[in-house]
């Protein structure tokens, strides 16, 4: 790391610390020639790709936008879009890739969704997975009635 006061470009670490849960890194420096002191910081950034090949920077922002589109009119609030648009920034980057494709973020989306609001996830499914007929819908609500009677036995056991 180049110093930034004699621009010599050795520095020792002295000291590293973790902060937002790991996603960044502070490190105290010292030169190795003029032997001031600086901090650097280090931030690990993941990027979606598109399906046009194009790369952006994840945004727990757009997630929770999309979900909140999704619960518009659902007895949702805020903090809980929140908690789920950080689950799934949390469930990305525990896969521990600096690029994910955009259709796993969506993916990534749907079962905490699931577990929100089973009408969200509905709305949510049938635009990210482009239902394109009733039979698409009455065959994602058979499934959400097949997961519903088996999580029901087994809590009734």
């Amino acid at each position: 790391m180049r110093c930034p006061y004699c621009r010599h470009p050795d520095s020792r670490v002295v000291d590293s610390r973790e902060a937002e849960d790991g996603k960044i890194i502070r490190r105290r420096r010292v030169c190795q020639q003029c032997e001031k002191r600086f901090t650097t910081v280090e931030e690990s950034v993941l990027a979606v790709v598109k399906r046009s090949g194009a790369t952006e920077p994840f945004s727990r922002g757009k997630v929770a936008s999309g979900v909140m589109k999704a619960c518009q009119g659902r007895p949702v609030d805020a903090d809980d879009v929140a908690k789920l648009a950080q689950a799934v920034e949390d469930a990305i980057r525990s896969r521990g890739v600096a690029e994910v494709p955009s259709n796993e973020v969506g993916l990534a989306i749907l079962e905490p969704l699931r577990r929100l609001d089973e009408v969200a996830y509905l709305r949510f499914a049938s635009v990210y997975r482009s239902f394109e007929s009733l039979e698409d819908f009455e065959a994602e609500i058979t499934q959400l009635r097949e997961q519903y009677a088996a999580n029901h036995r087994q809590s009734n056991r």
